[in-house]
């Protein structure tokens, strides 16, 4: 059956901006267009099959490229290059309370840590760290005498360390920073971005327990603590050690602490929350590891040195007969079905491709084989099969192309580990444990796993896509998020480091306005980020999220005249709806934007299209 694609359609001429995109970050010397980057990605993925598979490997790769089934950015740009580059978007580096050498759990010292996180971004990868195990600043002095900064410190030096840094690619260097809502010190935390350039490298989040949100709910008390005792009880009075060996150095009403934290949300867009029982509950590999961090974007909780590599399909190109046009509108699940079990193989083989930045890294990555198939351009597919992102019909095809994504993702990599092995530290009766994300599987999938393994722990990642969105996808709706706006200014860095700002046009309004469609008075489905509600934004994460078994990235869009008891109840919506982490977005002047509303935008749009 034939589709109406974006990128196929005769009747749209490229914008300027996603051509300026492909050049910039993904067009290697010699190529002069996509079809150039698909077919040296294709024949790099193919490389690591046996000989005799590999031609036909690279065609179907190739044609599975030219669907809609992307690598994510360090893929495209890298894949087939001679340039040493990592493949891998996610990392998670570990930090350990010690001044040298490694901390009694075998974390890193800072400097080491410091060391690896730099090497780690100039070789292209986001880094997110967890700075929880850090002594307190009211802490004791290190055996050597030295006495504790605190994790804040800390967090300074590894932004100063990498504010220069451009990894390769000319990218700047993206890290996330966590700490704990029990850590003494998380209100300096909290509060550290509050200093207009502090931490400008950063991303944060505060880990936050289950115990903690049902203090909040409760109203109950609430104790920071650590490991490590106090340096005096002058400087921490109500210190005393728990049973579990830990000392409190402060008590506080839970809801003093949460209005702190969201608070700063309300104020400055950070930090985000990480619901970290969540996340480790959901773990297929629960039994085996402890999640701590996620990379930058949040959509890949990672243990210590873990990583994942990305790929994610161009929804919209799955649509038969977009907007009612030639037939009534529907999803191909069975293209996008296939789709999906290619790209599981595709992104294994990158596992085994990629170089990576350390040894730790690669040991941890071959142990567990980690994947992340994702998708993009939900809010413009779900447009133009005429369905509402903010309402329950949108919800439950979103729900439903989740549910097909995961179950068709875990049948190609069981299919996969029949003829290539399982991950090596795969355990049937572990893996399948009740409560785990694999326990919710099909039943006759669980069987499968069960009688013949996995290849992959996990599958399934739905990332932030805007280069790869807009080099390749004529500016689709990024990852999960519904449309920005239909045209609007977007600030691009150029490749000496400056910066652009361009007007742009959504993909499905583009060709919505191609196929005669007025888009003056546009139907009821085109709904865009600015004109749906908070809690709409959230409860699509909540629908998805039970079919996704590592985490998504969204931000939740606030207007800025929401109150704040208002956007105070969202992270409980998040929180009750079984959510791994919220981000919200409130215009402010610190943050600022690089995605802007304009009234200018469509005509500028319009006169630099060629």
């Amino acid at each position: 059956m034939a589709r109406a694609s974006l990128q196929d359609s005769e009747l749209l001429a490229p914008q300027a901006i996603c051509l300026d995109v492909l050049r910039q970050r993904y067009l290697q010397p010699g190529e002069r267009g996509a079809q150039d980057v698909f077919q040296r990605v294709a024949r790099a993925l193919s490389s690591v099959e046996a000989a005799s598979e590999r031609v036909r490997y690279e065609a179907l790769f190739l044609d599975n490229l030219r669907a809609g089934a992307l690598g994510a950015g360090r893929i495209m740009h890298g894949a087939g290059t001679a340039l040493g580059r990592t493949l891998i978007n996610c990392f998670v580096q570990p930090v350990g309370d010690a001044l040298q050498g490694v901390d009694a759990a075998g974390y890193p010292c800072v400097e080491v840590a410091l060391r690896e996180a730099l090497q780690t971004l100039r070789c292209g990868g986001g880094v997110g760290c967890d700075f929880s195990r850090l002594r307190p600043r009211a802490a004791q002095p290190y055996a050597s005498g030295g006495a504790p900064p605190g994790p804040c410190a800390c967090i300074d030096l590894f932004d100063r360390s990498c504010a220069t840094l451009e990894t390769q690619g000319g990218r700047r260097a993206a890290q996330m920073g966590v700490l704990r809502a029990d850590h003494p010190d998380v209100l300096d935390f909290i509060e550290a971005k509050r200093t207009p350039g502090r931490w400008s490298t950063f991303n944060l989040s505060v880990g936050v327990q289950d115990a903690f949100m049902r203090a909040v709910v409760e109203d109950q008390p609430w104790a920071l603590v650590h490991p490590v005792r106090p340096a005096s009880a002058g400087e921490a009075p109500s210190a005393l050690e728990r049973a579990d060996g830990r000392f409190v150095y402060r008590v506080l009403p839970a809801r003093e602490l949460w209005d702190r934290l969201v608070r700063s949300a309300y104020d400055h867009g950070e930090p985000g929350m990480l619901f970290l029982d969540r996340i480790n509950q959901d773990n297929n590999l629960r039994c085996g590891e402890h999640i701590e961090a996620t990379n930058p974007c949040g959509e890949q909780p990672l243990p210590p040195y873990g990583s994942c590599d990305l790929g994610p399909l161009i929804l919209p190109r799955f649509v038969l007969h977009p907007f009612g046009i030639g037939g009534s509108p529907e999803l191909d699940f069975g293209a996008f079905r296939k789709a999906v079990q290619i790209q599981v193989r595709a992104l294994d083989n990158v596992i085994d491709l990629t170089a990576w930045p350390l040894p730790q890294q690669r040991l941890e990555a071959q142990a567990k084989r980690r994947i992340g198939v994702g998708l993009t351009g939900l809010g413009d597919a779900l447009a133009m099969l005429g369905l509402r992102y903010d309402r329950q019909e949108g919800r439950d095809m979103a729900a439903r192309v989740a549910r097909c994504m995961r179950d068709a993702a875990y049948a190609a990599s069981v299919a996969l580990a029949r003829g290539k092995g399982a991950f090596p530290r795969f355990d049937a009766g572990k893996y399948l444990a009740p409560d785990n994300f694999a326990s919710r599987l099909p039943k006759a999938l669980q069987e499968a796993i069960r009688e013949h393994g996995i290849r992959n722990s996990h599958l399934l990642s739905i990332a932030p896509t805007g280069s790869v969105s807009l080099a390749f996808a004529d500016n689709t709706s990024n990852g999960i998020e519904p449309p920005f706006d239909w045209c609007y200014r977007r600030t691009l860095r150029d490749a000496a480091g400056g910066k652009l700002d361009c007007g742009v046009e959504d993909a499905a309004w583009r060709q919505y306005r191609a196929l005669g469609g007025d888009v003056e008075r546009l139907p009821a489905y085109f709904v865009s980020a600015q004109s749906m509600s908070a809690r709409d934004h959230i409860a699509m994460v909540e629908a998805v999220q039970p079919f996704v078994d590592a985490g998504i990235s969204k931000t939740v869009n606030v207007p800025v005249d929401l109150p704040y008891e208002a956007f105070r109840d969202l992270y409980l919506q998040a929180w009750s709806g079984c959510l791994k982490g919220i981000t919200t977005y409130r215009p402010n002047p610190i943050r600022g934007a690089v995605l802007r509303v304009h009234a200018q935008a469509v005509g500028e749009a319009q006169k630099h299209a060629i």
